[in-house]
């Protein structure tokens, strides 16, 4: 009897600890990076996650950082504020959503939700970006997607890993409108920024081929495809130079453990006609804390909004 109620209470447990944000108190994935994915001869050994790498990320919490915004746009600057949300969470590989409950065939995933919000003139823009990428940190990312609010209208993109990319786009645009097409695999982006928290030094670097982050490519409206950079990691600073794209990314991140991303820098040629010039977005770091914020959701709650400075 007693063996019964222990087992009940084991299923109870792992049911509890992978509630989602639909509106629950809990976020927290498995620390066990598996899949139902055929295996693939070509995928590199799982990275094996210290100690100090699960207790970190599988406390039950997510990691929130903010950052003062220098946002270029049109041809000059705008003031604003970024946010970066990373959280572990199980993943289900084949309907490439987070999944529901736990269960020993989904994919541990480090997800980040980086979001955006400034103003251009009299209207705001809001932007959001969510890569899910495996913990095992040794094949790309299995979804990401980006949206882009603003007056005008607004756009979204979604990138999802089969057995080749497959990219679904919907915009107000004409010359872009509603798109469904297949890319090969390459090195995105949006998945480095997770690859960097779990292991710096796997970030690839020389010469590479990657598919900017769908954010750049939907607001400077250029193809969806990869582009040859140079990747280079020194001294805390993961770059990439975009030669076709007259565009150099820098990322700024502590050499320590959990290798928090301290801040960026995005220099593009911005506006058009006499406004066209090279200009450079920064985001610094302001304030870091590790909350279940799914559960913060009542009024009182809103004191964690000034705790980060997004007040």
């Amino acid at each position: 009897m007693t063996k019964t109620i222990n087992s009940i209470g084991l299923c109870v447990l792992l049911l509890t600890i992978t509630a989602s944000c639909r509106d629950t108190k809990t976020e927290t994935a498995k620390p066990v990076a598996t899949t139902t994915q055929k295996t693939d001869a070509s995928l590199k050994p799982k990275t094996v996650l210290s100690k100090e790498f699960n207790a970190y990320w599988y406390a039950g919490e997510a990691e929130i950082t903010s950052y003062k915004l220098e946002q270029a746009r049109y041809g000059e600057m705008r003031d604003g504020n970024a946010v970066l949300v990373f959280v572990t969470e199980d993943f289900l590989p084949h309907v490439q959503v987070k999944a529901d409950n736990y269960n020993k065939t989904n994919t541990s995933v480090l997800k980040l939700n980086a979001t955006k919000n400034f103003n251009t003139g009299i209207y705001p823009y809001s932007i959001m970006q969510s890569t899910f990428y495996p913990v095992a940190n040794n094949q790309h990312a299995l979804k990401v997607s980006a949206s882009i609010q603003e007056w005008c209208g607004h756009v979204y993109t979604q990138l999802n890993n089969r057995d080749s990319f497959e990219i679904t786009s919907h915009s107000y645009f004409q010359s872009e409108a509603d798109q469904n097409f297949n890319i090969e695999k390459t090195w995105t982006e949006n998945e480095l920024w997770t690859k960097l928290r779990i292991d710096p030094k796997s970030l690839p670097k020389g010469t590479i081929s990657v598919i900017p982050s769908l954010e750049h490519t939907r607001l400077k409206h250029v193809d969806i495809k990869s582009y040859d950079a140079i990747a280079t990691l020194e001294n805390g600073v993961y770059k990439l130079s975009y030669p076709k794209l007259d565009r150099i990314l820098k990322i700024n991140y502590n050499v320590q453990f959990p290798y928090d991303i301290l801040g960026w820098e995005d220099t593009v040629i911005s506006g058009y006609g006499t406004n066209r010039k090279t200009l450079t977005t920064k985001a610094t770091k302001l304030v870091a804390l590790k909350s279940a914020y799914w559960g913060k959701n009542s009024n009182e709650d809103e004191v964690l909004r000034e705790k980060l400075k997004l007040q």
